[in-house]
């Protein structure tokens, strides 16, 4: 079963339908037990990083999403992809989880349109078993102003906007984030989507 955190950052319903469309099991979930009972996680969320970590906190989920995020497959999405830093800088200093080494900071390149909000082609960087099935040509959506700085090995693939804006990166082992949403990127989000979950 695939736990799909609802800790109040929304975006939740249309991650279950795609998983549904795949033919996964999923859940959403607002308590530990279930977290730790799951064989994978997935994290989505839209809004502000202070906002978003602050209901994580408040509901004593972000522990045991940290926790169990080193145990088995987990998927930060758009927002949740942001919250696995160390540290976001919207409105505020804030700490993330800290599954990643690295922040989330604005996309401040002169001339852009921002939020960043559309369809950009995936560059890949590096080998990722959530690729493994996505070709050199193909394109996700997009909906954000902030992008996360990294090490370059973190990230599996990246989009042009103003420069390299990392778009989907992980630890190595069983953390990954999408800064695009897969459940809104029609064929290509749906292959990443079941190379998830096949991680189980």
């Amino acid at each position: 079963m695939i736990a799909i955190v609802d800790y109040g950052a929304g975006n939740i319903f249309s991650v279950k339908n795609a998983l549904d469309h795949l033919g996964f099991e999923s859940r959403l979930v607002s308590d530990k037990e279930s977290i730790r009972s799951a064989d994978a996680v997935i994290l989505p969320g839209v809004g502000a990083f202070p906002a978003a970590m602050e209901m994580l906190q408040r509901s004593g989920l972000a522990d045991t999403v940290k926790e169990e995020a080193r145990k088995k497959p987990f998927l930060g999405i758009c927002l949740g992809m942001q919250l696995i830093f160390d540290k976001g800088y919207e409105f505020q200093e804030c700490d993330g989880l800290g599954l990643i080494d690295g922040s989330v900071r604005k996309i401040e390149e002169p001339g852009l349109i921002i939020p960043h909000m559309g369809w950009n082609k995936l560059e890949k960087l590096n080998d990722c078993p959530l690729l493994e099935n996505v070709g050199d040509d193909e394109y996700v959506y997009f909906v954000h102003s902030y992008k996360a700085h990294c090490d370059d090995d973190n990230i599996a693939a990246y989009c042009q906007y103003g420069g390299r804006v990392p778009a989907l990166v992980y630890d190595g082992k069983y953390v990954y984030g999408a800064q695009f949403h897969p459940e809104k990127s029609g064929e290509t989000g749906l292959k990443i989507l079941k190379s998830f979950g096949g991680l189980i």
